[in-house]
């Protein structure tokens, strides 16, 4: 039975990202797979990295539970609003106190490469945009993506990972969000 964590870094529980990772999850738990939701909004921590990795803080309970949690998965899924080009401040914070050196990856003293220490998941990230794809993609070259894909979920070991992406969504009618709903229950029976 495939292990999926879904983690939700949207602040907002009530929001149409966090229902989005609510339809994916409880669709892949009826579809018989093993599956954790996190909400980041949930989590007590300190978002903020302090000193860098010069000195690493110690973990609250929660980051601890969520290092344990991603080990477990097979399949990590991430969804999140894009703000400002990017991810919410909140799941930024979780990324850096979470995906730390040692767990995550580990830096090569000789070279300027790195082992991948989460290799074998794969991964998706879903996300949720004010702006048009084509915008996202021509003026902004998908911002988003490159850093949740390339420099985050790849840079760890996950690999591959699909990116299913919403958008115009302060524009859309309500049949079309539905259709977005529908598209995250397929995902989640899919397992992807």
């Amino acid at each position: 039975m495939k292990k999926i964590l879904v983690i939700n870094g949207h602040p907002n529980v009530e929001a149409l990202g966090s229902e989005l990772a609510r339809v994916y999850t409880n669709s892949a738990k009826e579809a018989g797979y093993d599956v954790k939701l996190m909400n980041i909004a949930d989590l007590k921590f300190d978002p903020i990295l302090h000193k860098g990795y010069l000195k690493i803080q110690e973990l609250e309970p929660d980051l601890i539970q969520a290092q344990k949690e991603i080990l477990w998965a097979e399949h990590i899924v991430i969804a999140f609003p894009m703000w400002w080009g990017t991810v919410p401040a909140l799941l930024k914070g979780f990324l850096d106190r979470t995906l730390l050196p040692g767990f995550a990856f580990k830096y090569h003293k000789t070279d300027p490469f790195w082992d991948r220490l989460l290799k074998g998941r794969t991964g998706r990230i879903i996300f949720t945009t004010d702006a048009p794809w084509w915008y996202n993609w021509i003026i902004n070259r998908d911002p988003a993506i490159r850093m949740m894909k390339t420099t985050v979920m790849e840079f760890c070991g996950i690999k591959p990972v699909s990116v299913t992406q919403f958008d115009s969504v302060k524009n859309r009618k309500p049949e079309e969000i539905k259709k977005f709903l529908r598209k995250a229950q397929e995902l989640g029976i899919k397992g992807k």
